[in-house]
Protein backbone atom coordinates (compact mmCIF):
# COMPACT_ATOMS: atom_id res chain seq x y z
CA UNK A 1 0.00 0.00 0.00
CA UNK A 2 1.27 3.47 -0.82
CA UNK A 3 2.33 5.58 2.15
CA UNK A 4 0.23 8.44 0.74
CA UNK A 5 -2.94 6.39 1.16
CA UNK A 6 -2.24 6.09 4.88
CA UNK A 7 -2.05 9.87 5.44
CA UNK A 8 -4.84 11.87 7.04
CA UNK A 9 -6.37 14.74 5.04
CA UNK A 10 -4.37 17.23 7.16
CA UNK A 11 -1.14 15.34 6.48
CA UNK A 12 -1.90 15.27 2.74
CA UNK A 13 -2.48 19.05 2.72
CA UNK A 14 0.77 19.62 4.62
CA UNK A 15 2.74 17.36 2.27
CA UNK A 16 1.20 19.06 -0.77
CA UNK A 17 1.98 22.51 0.58
CA UNK A 18 5.57 21.49 1.31
CA UNK A 19 5.94 20.06 -2.21
CA UNK A 20 4.60 23.27 -3.75
CA UNK A 21 6.96 25.40 -1.66
CA UNK A 22 9.95 23.20 -2.52
CA UNK A 23 9.22 23.29 -6.25
CA UNK A 24 7.87 26.84 -6.71
CA UNK A 25 8.96 28.82 -3.67
CA UNK A 26 6.54 30.39 -1.24
CA UNK A 27 5.35 33.11 -3.63
CA UNK A 28 4.70 30.62 -6.43
CA UNK A 29 2.94 28.22 -4.05
CA UNK A 30 0.67 31.00 -2.83
CA UNK A 31 -0.13 32.07 -6.39
CA UNK A 32 -1.02 28.47 -7.23
CA UNK A 33 -3.33 28.12 -4.23
CA UNK A 34 -5.06 31.40 -5.02
CA UNK A 35 -5.69 30.26 -8.60
CA UNK A 36 -7.04 26.92 -7.45
CA UNK A 37 -9.25 28.13 -4.57
CA UNK A 38 -11.18 31.02 -6.13
CA UNK A 39 -14.68 29.62 -5.74
CA UNK A 40 -17.56 31.08 -7.66
CA UNK A 41 -20.60 33.26 -7.24
CA UNK A 42 -21.29 36.15 -4.89
CA UNK A 43 -21.51 34.78 -1.35
CA UNK A 44 -22.48 38.15 0.12
CA UNK A 45 -25.50 38.42 -2.19
CA UNK A 46 -26.44 34.77 -1.61
CA UNK A 47 -26.13 35.12 2.19
CA UNK A 48 -28.37 38.18 2.22
CA UNK A 49 -31.01 36.32 0.23
CA UNK A 50 -30.79 33.11 2.28
CA UNK A 51 -30.99 34.85 5.65
CA UNK A 52 -33.16 37.89 4.85
CA UNK A 53 -35.91 36.76 7.24
CA UNK A 54 -33.49 35.70 10.01
CA UNK A 55 -31.99 37.39 13.04
CA UNK A 56 -28.99 36.23 15.02
CA UNK A 57 -31.33 35.06 17.76
CA UNK A 58 -33.57 33.10 15.36
CA UNK A 59 -30.53 31.38 13.86
CA UNK A 60 -29.21 30.49 17.33
CA UNK A 61 -32.58 29.01 18.27
CA UNK A 62 -32.63 26.90 15.10
CA UNK A 63 -29.11 25.69 15.81
CA UNK A 64 -30.12 24.72 19.35
CA UNK A 65 -33.15 22.78 18.08
CA UNK A 66 -30.98 20.95 15.54
CA UNK A 67 -28.42 20.09 18.23
CA UNK A 68 -25.65 22.05 16.53
CA UNK A 69 -25.02 24.03 19.72
CA UNK A 70 -25.84 23.39 23.36
CA UNK A 71 -29.20 24.65 24.54
CA UNK A 72 -27.69 26.34 27.59
CA UNK A 73 -24.23 27.89 27.75
CA UNK A 74 -23.48 27.02 24.13
CA UNK A 75 -22.45 30.50 23.11
CA UNK A 76 -21.32 33.76 24.61
CA UNK A 77 -23.91 36.40 25.46
CA UNK A 78 -23.84 39.49 23.32
CA UNK A 79 -23.55 42.67 25.28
Amino acid sequence: MSKTLELTPAEIRKAGWNALKARMGIAGALKFILQYEKGEGDYTKLRKELFKEETVDSLIEKMKKEGRIKAKGGCNKRG
